[in-house]
């Protein structure tokens, strides 16, 4: 029982008719995901316009703006100053956020930019949110200063028309970068932070890009809906959101939800490899990307700003992404339905392709289990061909795999991909046969579609819609009496929709989460290429024909080939240069008690730049429980600081209060521990205060750590409670940015930046204490 779905006469032709087709259809949907065209400043004045924008861009983002910095101060009082002369009313919400992790408390001191701009009858408020600090490393042009200045642009718009019915509040939190400090003050301390509302959050992970609806509440049907009804170019998918769920990141919006705000959030993500350096500048940001992200904040505040907010309540979730430009969205409550009926129509194939003696129920079995083979394949080359590109070329590591060409080693993955599953279909073709292994892929699609309906629901039509319009076609075509082009036709609705949405989610994969996780993007892959097996078989000779063994070793050659060319290229596109370059950490590292000083590098492969300062792993003369990790060290000179102080207040048990200045000119003090903490208060005098509890313990360092961001020059205290510790040993880290202070400091040449590791480009003066009872 081995044998075809169908056949028809002049394959070859009818096969090169198909290929065509979906790649016409990959390559439609990648233009209809293209970057708007910025609007000049000469626009209509109720129109967002990326080149007003650009205006307050370049007041205040142009240099770096980490929390507590005097160039945040300066970019905190311009944006106040905007608003207010905008109409708005606007405070400073000055506080101590708080963030826990595992082995680690961060506290900073905030500076929140808040606006109100009263609504005529409001039914809720609407709250606007951006960030307007940046990493430490670089101006933050994108991240997050791009949806800052698109915000003035907004409320200037706005400003034009008639009023709008709800309340209108226009957050800019600070100290998002160091763990969303400012939106986590606001939601603990300020009124509006527990009111509730609709909630439109910005962000970036690029410098380029679409913006990306890629987040979203629960029960979201009737926010769904008015974005896709407002925004002139939506784009995001509820498969989207469902992935980012399953990270660990967050953003912002990750505490004013919990607070109890319901919206979205929304990012460009292309161009990553200058996420958090100083790349990330206003002359590498596509303007496109800007206007992008304020045309659909403008639409966006209008619609919510105009609706009854209360009318947006739902008891449900929809599922909706796009297809070839046009959004499609359907209830949550179908998602079960059409992943069942995936399966069943699936199981029809498989019983009619039995029926005609196409298949048996072994060979269908052998076929679906083996299935499994091109998916690992695929997966693990992709990660394989990551650990050949960082062994070949050190620099890659810092990178995490968001490299500034990566298209080459993308190529490289999609022929790798297409390999596994070619190779896979070659093998056992005379074996099981081809409408077995066609049925085999096609039951590992529906498969998935279940298993999305059951964890991730929003991400199921990714593949049951492809494995249902693909047996639902195969059925047709071998069903109904048609001519031979009809039958191929016929055969095609399952492909394309594959084509329209699996391409483009690898394309986002490999954009949001590099190639050091490659293996995502090339399961992705993989599944596309399940479904695209039975066209494969019209480009084959007759299952009867024994192919030729130089046919055979013909196909992993080329591939091979194939591969071994886009790596090269890659290598020879992807080099280097002052506009793409590549990263280097190196930080300045003294003991103010013992006044010794080192250079230190967390590189895996130093740059010649970076080994004139660091020369080997020694790191014994380094402070007791500085070291994280394995380290670059060289000698360095010793610079006048008096560094960092720690005295203690009070000891009662297990609890510690301790009051903590950083030393003059620093921005921040890291406290690390030699025992675990338990749970950490931070209070800045009039600032306030804040507590969390602290579980679990640092690697590769200390097992617990405590940061202060943008401390105050009289300092903080910082109480700590560490459980069964009669003796404590404490180093205390005061963190000034930037090396220029250091005796023989030479800057970066162009074609280096520092990298993102965050104890990077500090000098960081150090003091040992033992605490005892």
């Amino acid at each position: 029982m081995i044998g075809k779905l169908t056949d028809v006469p002049r394959r070859l032709p009818a096969g090169l008719a198909a290929l065509l087709t979906i790649v016409a259809v990959i390559m439609l949907s990648a233009m209809s995901d293209s970057i708007m065209q910025p609007l000049p400043a000469t626009a209509s004045a109720g129109q967002f316009s990326a080149e007003r924008a650009l205006v307050h861009l370049k007041r205040f983002a142009a240099e770096p703006r980490p929390i507590g910095s005097p160039a945040s101060g300066r970019a905190r009082d311009y944006l106040v100053g905007q608003l207010r002369a905008a109409g708005l009313r606007v405070e400073v919400q000055r506080a101590v956020g708080a963030r826990s992790a595992a082995g680690l408390a961060t506290f900073g001191q905030v500076d929140n930019v808040v606006g109100r701009l009263p609504g005529t009858k409001p039914t809720g408020t609407v709250l606007i949110a951006a960030h307007y600090d940046s990493a430490a490393m670089g101006p933050g042009a994108s991240d997050d200063g791009a949806a800052v200045a698109a915000m003035i642009e907004t409320v200037r718009a706005l400003r034009t028309g008639p009023g709008l019915r709800n309340d209108l509040v226009l957050l800019m939190s600070d100290g998002e970068e160091d763990g969303v400090l400012g939106a986590e003050a606001f939601v603990r301390e300020h009124p509006l932070g527990s009111a509730g509302g609709v909630l439109l959050n910005w962000e970036a992970r690029g410098v380029s890009g679409p913006s990306l609806m890629f987040e979203i509440s629960r029960d979201n049907a009737r926010l769904v809906e008015t974005f896709a009804g407002a925004v002139p170019a939506p784009r995001g998918d509820s498969a989207m959101v469902e992935l980012y769920r399953l990270l660990p990141n967050n953003t912002d919006f990750t505490p004013l939800t919990k607070a109890g705000f319901t919206g979205m959030n929304f990012a460009y993500i292309e161009r990553s490899s200058l996420y958090h350096t100083a790349g990330d500048s206003i002359a590498n940001l596509n303007l496109g990307s800007l206007q992008h992200h304020g045309t659909n904040m403008l639409a966006l505040a209008r619609a919510f700003g105009d609706a009854d907010l209360r009318a947006l309540a739902s008891d449900h979730d929809v599922t909706y992404f796009r297809a070839l430009g046009t959004m499609i969205t359907y209830p949550g409550q179908l998602v079960w339905p059409l992943a069942v009926l995936a399966v069943v129509a699936v199981a029809g194939l498989a019983l009619w392709a039995r029926v005609r003696r196409l298949l048996s129920l072994p060979r269908l079995i052998a076929a679906t289990v083996s299935a499994v083979v091109p998916l690992v394949v695929s997966a693990a080359l992709a990660q394989g061909l990551w650990e050949l590109l960082v062994a070949w070329r050190p620099a890659y590591d810092l990178m995490g795999g968001l490299l500034h060409r990566p298209r080459p080693y993308e190529a490289a993955i999609a022929v790798l991909c297409a390999l596994a599953v070619l190779g896979w279909y070659l093998v056992l073709r005379r074996r099981l046969g081809p409408a077995a292994l066609a049925v085999g892929g096609l039951t590992w699609i529906a498969g998935l579609g279940v298993l999305c309906a059951q964890i991730a629901p929003g991400a199921s039509f990714l593949f049951a819609l492809p494995a249902l319009m693909s047996a639902l076609g195969w059925l047709a075509a071998v069903l109904l009496r048609t001519p031979a082009w009809v039958r191929v036709v016929l055969t095609l609705p399952g492909p394309l929709t594959a084509a329209m949405l699996l391409p483009s989610l690898a394309g986002n994969v490999f954009d949001g989460m590099g190639l050091a996780l490659g293996g995502a993007g090339a399961l992705v892959l993989a599944l596309f290429g399940l479904i695209l097996v039975p066209i494969a078989e019209l480009f084959l000779p007759e299952v009867t024909t024994r192919p030729e063994r130089a046919a055979v070793l013909a196909v992993p050659a080329t591939a091979l080939l194939l591969t071994a060319g886009l790596v090269a290229t890659g290598f020879v596109v992807d080099d280097f240069d002052a506009a793409n370059p590549r990263r280097t950490h190196l930080a300045y590292v003294m003991d103010a008690g013992a006044r010794t000083a080192h250079w230190v590098s967390a590189d895996a492969d130093p740059a010649p730049w970076t080994r004139k300062y660091v020369s080997d792993h020694d790191t014994s003369a380094l402070p007791a429980g500085y070291a994280r990790g394995t380290l670059w060290t060289g000698p360095a000179p010793v610079i006048a600081a008096d560094g960092p102080r720690a005295t203690v207040l009070a000891r009662s048990g297990d609890t510690v209060k301790l009051h903590v200045t950083a030393g003059k000119h620093a921005r921040s003090a890291t406290l690390r521990f030699d025992r675990p903490v338990a749970y950490a208060t931070a209070s800045a005098g009039r600032f306030g205060s804040a507590s969390v509890p602290v579980t679990g313990t640092r690697a590769g360092t200390w097992p617990s750590e405590i940061r202060f961001r943008g401390i105050p020059a009289r300092g903080v205290e910082i109480t700590v409670r560490i459980p069964e510790a009669d003796r404590i040993r404490l180093i205390v880290i005061g963190e000034i940015d930037g090396l220029t202070a250091v005796p023989g400091f030479v800057p970066r040449p162009p074609h280096l930046v520092a990298a993102t590791r965050e104890d990077g480009d500090l000098v960081a003066v150090t003091r040992g204490y033992t605490l005892t009872r």
